[in-house]
């Protein structure tokens, strides 16, 4: 019991305890916000827990088997009912500024956005679009059959950060340390049990040989990418023909690419922008309030101009002057950058007229306010602004190739992550800590019965080993199904633990929000602190088995 409380901060005092649970409910501050409320709470809970333990160690309990029996169904009792304790639990903020290592805003002078996913935003219809054009690329270029133009994206199977193995073909969810999930291995769209992934793979956790055959699934438009992919390996499977799981991947891959170079979607989405992108007046107003800040902004995108300028026009035309024109906010625009080739390549800018759609063959010394810039490379960038390390700070929803490269070269960056938002708002929710704490008291209670009779062929033993078991699988059925039915939550596996994608934001992220006007929230001045009993994402919060437990 005592290492569940190494998640939470100690505290020596509970004075400011309705203050600090004010501010985390008022939704507008971040990670820090919400964890200092645990503070005031721990010596609360600690009591609770050590009431609960004297109650419940007593020597007139027997043997282990009975004194664990003894716990277990005191505690199903405290199960039909959400304690009030745990409703005290702080909310954390589903627009709160998440930070993985410390940054000085009042040291950030330069900002630099992405466009797609960062500065736009899109509906969910987007998708379906991207699936529907790639699939019809597939049967009419690659010559699938044609029974496939029949396929509809299911917006309920895919969540982003998937995994596919190119070898045998399974779309994988792994765990922090790479192993797989236990319900999150899928051949085609049927969910493979524990003894055939064991089969297929040997074992769960994925070695080094085995992951050179897997490709990540990371940004936004992966999902009808991930959707599309397993339909073709399931239509494979049923019509009982033989393929190569490589094949499918590459063709796949190669219409999702084909769908963004060729401007089909570009086009799609620009001929029908009211379905497609959503209107946003935050966006403007941070990027107004960093330029009144005396900040420089840049735009670094993989799109085309046009597309970029038709969006940004549409998604401001509410909010700005019809005689100012977007690009007045920003002091640099790139575009057709090829990121992430842009961080390690050496290609040279070239000015963009975008009334001829022509490209000028001088050399490209400067980088002025007034001008569009193509293709382009860090190095050069840097040598023309002048503007490195820690004084830039670079949005992206790309892990990797919008934030790994400017990471390695010392800038600061922050991923934009859209599904944080809802999956917060779930986290937050009674019911979701209620199963989790749930699922924490069963976790221990199996750990112990492990530790202490191993070996043990009692009937007492297999009885409490299959009911433990029981409710532990279905604390962690209903804390999945309150994310995503196939999958469950994108940063979190079944069992609480962080996901192989939440890795990744830790590893090239040094903040992370669900938009980039969140950051209004905070003053421009702002110290962005890692909580300092950070556990691996700051917006987690661990619920305490003891605020379910009978006392």
């Amino acid at each position: 019991m005592a290492s569940l409380w190494r998640l939470l901060p100690s505290c020596s005092s509970l004075k400011g305890l309705n203050v600090l649970r004010d501010e985390a409910r008022a939704e507008l501050g971040g990670s820090f916000r919400g964890l200092s409320s645990i503070c005031s709470q721990n010596q609360k809970i600690l009591k609770w827990e050590e009431h609960w333990q004297s109650e419940h160690d007593g020597p007139g309990l027997g043997n282990e088997i009975e004194k664990i029996r003894h716990e277990f169904d005191s505690a199903k009792k405290s199960f039909l009912k959400i304690p009030e304790a745990l409703k005290e639990m702080p909310m954390m903020n589903p627009k709160g500024i998440y930070v993985n290592r410390n940054i000085r805003l009042d040291t950030v002078q330069v900002y630099g956005f992405d466009y797609d996913y960062t500065l736009a935003h899109y509906s969910a219809n987007l998708q379906t679009l991207i699936y529907d054009l790639a699939k019809q690329h597939m049967v009419n270029e690659f010559k699938y059959p044609e029974i496939c133009m029949n396929f509809k994206y299911d917006p309920s199977f895919p969540i982003r950060g998937l995994y596919y193995d190119k070898q045998k073909g399974c779309l994988l969810k792994l765990d922090f340390f790479g192993s797989i999930e236990l319900d999150g291995c899928y051949f085609g769209r049927r969910k493979l049990s524990g003894k055939e992934i064991n089969l297929m793979y040997g074992t769960r956790h994925i070695g080094r040989d085995q992951a050179r055959g897997l490709v990540g699934l990371m940004d936004f438009f992966c999902f009808s990418e991930a959707c599309l992919i397993a339909d073709m390996v399931q239509f494979f499977v049923d019509a009982k023909l033989e393929f190569d799981a490589c094949y499918i991947y590459e063709d796949v891959n190669r219409a999702i690419q084909h769908v963004h170079r060729s401007g089909l979607v570009h086009r799609g989405i620009l001929s029908d922008p009211h379905r497609y992108l959503v209107k946003n007046g935050g966006v403007l107003h941070f990027l107004k309030m960093l330029k009144e800040k005396g900040k420089k902004l840049f735009l670094l995108t993989n799109s085309p101009f046009y597309f970029v300028d038709g969006g940004m026009q549409f998604m401001l035309e509410e909010y700005i002057d019809c005689r100012d024109s977007w690009r007045e906010l920003f002091d640099v625009v790139i575009a057709k950058a090829n990121k992430p080739d842009f961080y390690t390549s050496e290609h040279p800018f070239r000015c963009y007229d975008s009334e001829k759609d022509t490209l000028a063959f001088t050399k490209v010394d400067a980088l002025l306010p007034n001008k569009i810039y193509y293709h382009g490379c860090l190095k050069s960038f840097l040598q023309i602004t002048k503007w490195n390390g820690p004084e830039v700070i670079y949005f992206g929803d790309h892990l990797f190739s919008d934030l790994r490269g400017p990471s390695k070269a010392g800038w600061r960056t922050a991923a934009i992550i859209h599904e944080l938002e809802n999956e917060i708002h779930i986290q937050n929710d009674d019911r979701y800590r209620f199963e989790q704490a749930k699922f924490h008291i069963i976790q221990e209670l199996l750990g112990r019965l492990h530790a202490t009779v191993v070996g043990s062929q009692s009937e007492g033993y297999k009885s409490l080993f299959e009911e433990l078991n029981e409710e532990r699988q279905k604390s962690r059925l209903m804390m999945k199904r309150m994310f995503n039915s196939s999958f469950g939550a994108t940063f979190l596996t079944d069992t609480g633990q962080e996901s192989a994608f939440a890795y990744h934001i830790h590893q090239y992220a040094d903040v992370y929000t669900s938009k980039p006007e969140n950051f209004l929230l905070y003053q421009p001045e702002a110290w962005l602190h890692a909580p300092f009993d950070i556990k691996i994402m700051p917006h987690h919060v661990k619920v305490p088995p003891s605020l379910v437990k009978s006392h």
